[in-house]
C-alpha cells in the first residue's frame, strides 16, 4: 500500500504542476541541486562529529570519563553496563546502536540493564549530530542554549529511564 501512496502522490504533484503549467523538470532540477548543496554543507559537521567519536573510543578517553563520573551513576543507580551508552548516545547513533545491541545481547532484553538501554535509546537523541547538521546548515553560530537544553533533555530522559525501569521491575 505504501508504494501506491507514493506514487499517487507524485503523479498529483505531475499532475498539479502540469494543470499550474509550471516546469516539473527544471523545478526538480532546482531541487536536486540544492539538496546537493545542503549534502555538501553538512559533510564536514559530520566528518567532525564521526572523527571526535572514534578518536574517544579509540584513545582511552572514553573510559576514563566513564571513570571519572562513576560517582554520578552509581548515585542515580545506572548500571555500569548502560553508562558508555548513555555517554555515546549524543554524539553518535550508529555506536550507540551498536552499543544497545551489545548490551542486549550480553545481559538480554529483559533484563533491567537491557530495559534501561532500550529507554535510553528511545528518549535520548544524538544531540551534537542534529545540532552540528541543522545549525551548520542554517549557518547559526551561537548554539550554546540549544546545546544546554538539549543535553539537559538527555540527562532528563536517562535519569527518568533509569527510575521507571526501577520501579517496574
Amino acid at each position: 500500500m505504501a508504494e501506491y501512496v507514493i506514487i499517487c502522490f507524485l503523479g498529483l504533484v505531475a499532475f498539479l504542476g502540469i494543470l499550474g503549467k509550471k516546469d516539473i523538470y527544471q523545478a526538480f532540477l532546482k531541487g536536486a541541486k540544492e539538496g546537493l548543496a545542503s549534502g555538501v554543507k553538512i559533510f564536514a559537521p559530520i566528518v567532525a562529529i564521526m572523527t571526535a567519536m572514534r578518536m574517544l573510543q579509540s584513545s582511552g578517553a572514553l573510559d576514563f570519563i566513564l571513570k571519572l563520573i562513576s560517582p554520578f551513576t552509581n548515585f542515580i543507580g545506572m548500571p555500569s553496563e548502560v553508562a558508555p551508552l548513555a555517554l555515546m548516545r549524543p554524539l553518535s547513533g550508529s555506536a550507540s546502536i551498536a552499543m544497545l545491541e551489545d548490551a542486549l545481547e550480553r545481559f538480554g532484553p529483559d533484563s533491567l540493564s537491557g530495559h534501561i538501554a532500550s529507554v535510553i535509546m528511545g528518549s535520548t537523541e544524538t544531540t551534537f549530530y542534529i545540532v552540528s547538521v541543522y545549525f551548520g546548515v542554517t549557518r547559526v553560530k551561537n548554539i550554546r542554549h540549544t546545546l544546554v537544553c538539549a543535553l539537559l533533555a538527555d540527562l532528563t530522559g536517562i535519569i527518568t529511564g533509569i527510575i521507571v525501569c526501577k520501579l517496574l521491575s
